[in-house]
C-alpha cells in the first residue's frame, strides 16, 4: 500500500472507531457531574472526533468526507441503536450528527487560516451545534423528557466546555507538530 492510502485508512478507521466507542461509553456510563455542569462521559471522545474529520477532509478531500460522514452516521446509529438507546436518543445522536459534522465541514473548508486554527475554529462551531442539538432532542422535555428544563442548560453547557476542551488540546498538539501543518491542504 501507499503511504498515502494507508494513512488516509488509518484516519477513516480511527474517525469510525472514536465515534463508535463515544455511543458506547455515553450508554454505558453514567453522566459525570462538573460542579452543576452535566456531560456525558462520550462528550470527550466527541470532541475528538471533530479533530479526526478535519484530519479526513485534510488527507482525502471534502467530497470523500462527505461519504466518511454518511458511513459514520450509519454506524452511530446503530452503535447507539444496539447500545440500547431510546428512540429519542438514537434519532437526537443521528441528527445531531448530520448537522454538526455538517457544519463542522463546511467551516473547516471556508477558513483560511493556519490548519491548527482552522481545527479549533471549525471544532467550536461542531461541539456547539453537537451540544445543544442532542440535549434538546434526546435529553429535554421538548422530547424524551430525561432531563428537566432546569438542568438543560447545565447539560448544554457542560458538554460545550468538555469539546471545547478538546478542541484547544488538539490544535495545540497539532500546531506544536510542525509536520502536520506543512502537510495541511488549504
Amino acid at each position: 500500500m501507499k503511504p498515502n492510502h494507508t494513512r488516509n485508512w488509518t484516519l477513516l478507521v480511527l474517525y469510525f472507531a472514536t465515534i463508535t466507542a463515544a455511543n458506547i461509553v455515553t450508554a454505558a456510563v453514567a453522566p459525570l457531574a462538573l460542579g452543576p455542569l452535566l456531560v456525558p462521559a462520550g462528550s470527550f471522545l466527541i470532541g475528538a472526533t471533530f479533530i479526526l474529520r478535519d484530519l479526513v477532509q485534510n488527507a482525502v478531500g471534502r467530497l470523500k468526507t462527505y461519504a466518511a460522514i454518511g458511513g459514520a452516521l450509519l454506524l452511530s446509529a446503530l452503535t447507539s441503536y444496539l447500545a440500547g438507546d431510546t428512540l429519542w436518543i438514537v434519532l437526537a445522536s443521528s441528527a445531531t450528527f448530520v448537522l454538526s459534522e455538517t457544519a463542522d465541514t463546511e467551516i473547516y473548508s471556508r477558513l483560511k487560516v493556519p490548519f491548527a486554527l482552522r481545527v479549533l475554529y471549525s471544532g467550536i462551531v461542531g461541539g456547539a451545534v453537537d451540544s445543544v442539538v442532542f440535549v434538546l432532542i434526546g435529553l429535554s422535555p421538548l422530547f424524551s423528557g430525561i432531563l428537566p428544563w432546569e438542568a438543560v442548560g447545565y447539560a448544554i453547557l457542560g458538554q460545550i466546555v468538555v469539546k471545547l476542551g478538546m478542541q484547544m488540546l488538539g490544535a495545540g498538539l497539532i500546531a506544536a507538530v510542525p509536520a502536520w501543518n506543512r502537510s495541511a491542504r488549504a
